[in-house]
């Protein structure tokens, strides 16, 4: 009798190319058959399986920095300025796609890449100002979560508190593998649906009147706004998410085994659109956080007539007595998630674009006997961080600024992500298509706009 011959599809590609296409499609055909008749349970399984970098960038946007802009966004102006989500999250998803897209086809991070196509100086005035926006940033995020802390447990000092979330950070990022640390990072982004169910827990919750505001646009056309806006912007299309997202998909690849630059800059269809999923969601999810929150503190503290709100944990106390103790709890307790979550993030973007910007062995993926230098940036910014908080800079305040450096830094880098995307040469086949160089360019144009007008109005 004879014996049975096994086909294998891309093997049989390989010699013979018509044959090889036709057996390809049809067992893509079976895969997607498979797929689709798979249970729910088992495709949301599957879904959430291939979340990775682009759903903690997105978390991580929503840091205590960015949750204090969106409760002061709708403290001061209740529903007015609540189109802004909707309207960011498409600049926010593509301009984060381009980044993702610049790690895989590269295979390199993206101060890396400014280093191989743009001068020194500009290489190192990037990395200077995200380096200064960042660790301003994480000194706000250590400072609000122990402000929301102290409202769990008003006994424990503020001091105590700030060093004990240094150390924690500290700790999950030098000695957990980044296998480990990666998942830890993308079960804490779910912490931040606690936004979405604090708006579900208000008696008599005005959705008409949000849904109408989230799609109709009006301004006040005053400074204090604009300054608000440019930190709402900040706050949202930041950029330490730039360099993050770049970072993390080449750390990816290695995890895959892919150890060098040859090996991870091939990228195949399937695996872009894998990214493209993962980061529209985890954008989609960060925008709809802050969609909630703004709506959350509009429908509470605006209607209420508290409209100075400088903090997250200014918004959670306030909370208490309009919403009740439930909803004051979780805003706080998403206050110390979301630091949890952003301040690594905050950390380790700075210590990636410094650490490629001098040829300095990098990665999470490495020890710490590896890769010395790369974490000791690390600690030196979480340091920094540190030390504001105990050189009389308001902490609360210090957050809404943040938002703002951020605003102001962002255009810089996206003029840099722009140009480089925009290269064949640089990009192979994943070069910028027509729509998104549209959007892409528009939300960097955005970002210089208001930026500007916000430097104009400060003098």
């Amino acid at each position: 009798m004879q014996e049975k011959k096994t086909i294998d599809p891309i093997h049989e590609a390989a010699k013979v190319p018509i044959e090889g296409a036709k057996l390809i499609e049809k067992e893509a055909a079976k895969t997607v058959q498979f797929v689709a008749n798979e249970p729910p349970v088992k495709k949301a399984r599957e879904f959430w399986h291939n979340l990775g970098p682009g759903l903690t960038t997105g978390a991580a946007d929503d840091d205590p920095s960015g949750v204090a802009t969106y409760s002061q966004q709708g403290a001061k102006y209740g529903f007015q300025l609540l189109w802004l989500a909707p309207l960011t999250f498409p600049l926010m998803a593509v301009v984060q796609e381009i980044c993702a897209r610049i790690g895989l086809a590269t295979g390199r991070g993206l101060a890396a890449n400014i280093k191989k196509h743009f001068p020194r100086p500009v290489l190192y005035i990037t990395a200077i100002l995200l380096l200064m926006a960042n660790s301003f940033n994480i000194g706000a995020d250590l400072g609000g979560m122990a402000k929301a802390s102290q409202l769990l447990a008003p006994s424990l000092p503020f001091w105590l508190l700030i060093i004990g979330f240094v150390l924690l950070s500290l700790i999950m990022q030098i000695f957990i593998s980044y296998t480990k640390y990666a998942r830890y990072l993308k079960y804490l982004a779910l912490t931040l649906i606690v936004y979405i169910i604090t708006a579900f827990t208000i008696k008599g919750f005005p959705w008409l009147e949000v849904l109408k505001h989230a799609f109709v646009p009006s301004l006040s056309l005053n400074k204090e706004q604009f300054i608000l806006i440019t930190g709402i912007l900040g706050t949202t299309i930041s950029p330490y998410l730039f360099f993050w997202e770049t970072s993390q998909e080449v750390e990816e690849r290695k995890a895959l085994g892919k150890t060098t630059i040859h090996q991870r800059q091939e990228v195949g269809r399937s695996e872009i659109q894998k990214m493209r999923t993962d980061v529209w969601t985890g954008m989609f999810f960060s925008n709809l956080v802050m969609f909630f929150i703004v709506a959350l503190c509009g429908a509470t503290l605006f209607t209420h007539g508290i409209t100075n709100i400088n903090s997250a944990a200014d918004a959670a106390a306030a909370l208490k007595p309009l919403a009740g103790n439930y909803a004051s709890l979780l805003f706080a307790l998403g206050i110390i998630a979301t630091g949890l979550l952003g301040i690594p993030v905050l950390a380790g973007s700075a210590s990636y674009a410094v650490s490629e910007s001098l040829g300095w062995r990098e990665g999470l993926n490495l020890r710490l006997r590896q890769a010395l230098y790369f974490y000791g940036m690390i600690i030196f910014a979480m340091l920094i961080g540190l030390f504001i908080n105990f050189v009389g800079l308001d902490p609360i305040k210090a957050l809404i600024y943040a938002a703002v450096a951020n605003g102001l830094v962002a255009p810089v880098i996206m003029i840099l992500i722009m140009s480089l995307s925009g290269k064949r040469q640089i990009m192979n086949h994943w070069v910028n298509g027509y729509w998104t160089k549209t959007i892409g360019w528009l939300a960097t144009g955005f970002m210089i706009i208001t930026g500007l007008i916000t430097i104009i109005s400060l003098f």
